[in-house]
């Protein structure tokens, strides 16, 4: 099989019409400009350049043929290099980004803006689904990169850090104004109704995990599939919801709700960066990694 570099030489002998200029185009020496013709005359098993006084030009029946070919091919090499180059180099093409709706609106909203404002040729997907899900994504590589909800644990992803912290507590709105400035224990909340998060979701196992470490088991009245019901549910007195400080923030600051205090408070969560195994991170990615 012919290689490649006896074609590109062959493309620079018959630009240049010279083989002397050819070496000096290549940074090679001109006997091995001389040198890969014949091999690549050889190889085809035809005389591609008449040598003339002028220099060499292209053989009516041999290199006239395949010019025109060898050019686009070598233009389409030219381009898959220029391209991958780029992708190390520079912020391009597109990066899938998988999160629940809640961090996408509460954590990367804001992120995902200054990295549009500064790379705009980027073009960015965005995945909603729960941990689990992102997580089955990422080893699916249908995903580049995910933010999950910690603590978690799976081998067949890397976990490259915390982004954020989670700080869960307990709110709810006036119909429970008693309990303000007041201190709950964890086992008298189960005297009231309460909102939690669906079961499936990394929150509500961490939730569930720890107030077993306390001999306590809280049972909700009703489950929500998103935070922003949960607020909305407990804003309107239909019970006592667990839900990040970070996302209740906006209603606590309005007095739509306030801050049920509880003995012992939950423990700090976090939101993760996740990424797919065994796979090269592109520019426009790690750029976008590196905010955080």
């Amino acid at each position: 099989m012919v290689t490649l570099d006896l074609y590109r030489v062959f493309y620079a002998v018959a630009k240049c019409g010279s083989s002397t200029r050819a070496a000096d185009e290549l940074f090679i020496s001109q006997p091995a400009v001389s040198q890969a013709i014949k091999q690549l005359e050889m190889q085809l098993g035809t005389t591609l350049f008449n040598r003339t006084h002028n220099g060499m030009e292209l053989s009516l029946n041999g290199g006239k043929l395949i010019f025109r070919q060898v050019e686009e091919a070598l233009a389409l090499l030219d381009d898959a290099e220029k391209k991958l180059t780029e992708l190390k180099t520079s912020a391009s093409g597109n990066i899938k980004i998988g999160a629940t709706d809640a961090i996408f609106s509460n954590i990367l909203a804001d992120k995902i803006v200054q990295y549009n404002r500064k790379y705009p040729a980027v073009k960015i997907e965005l995945i909603t689904g729960t941990t689990p899900e992102t997580l089955s994504q990422l080893k699916e590589n249908k995903c580049d990169v995910g933010f999950i909800n910690l603590p978690i644990e799976d081998k067949e992803v890397n976990f490259k850090g915390m982004v954020a912290q989670l700080s869960d507590i307990f709110v709810a709105g006036d119909k429970f104004a008693h309990l303000k400035g007041k201190k709950v224990s964890l086992s008298d909340l189960q005297e009231y109704p309460l909102l939690m998060i669906e079961s499936n979701t990394v929150a509500r196992r961490a939730l569930a995990n720890y107030t077993q470490t306390l001999g306590i088991q809280l049972n909700p009245d009703i489950e929500v599939e998103n935070w922003d019901l949960m607020l909305k549910f407990a804003a309107c007195g239909m019970g006592i919801g667990c839900v990040p400080r970070e996302y209740a923030a906006p209603m606590l600051e309005s007095g739509e709700l306030f801050e049920v205090e509880v003995l012992p408070s939950l423990p700090i969560r976090g939101v993760g960066i996740a990424l797919p195994k065994n796979i090269p991170l592109s520019y426009a990615l790690k750029e976008f990694i590196s905010m955080f």
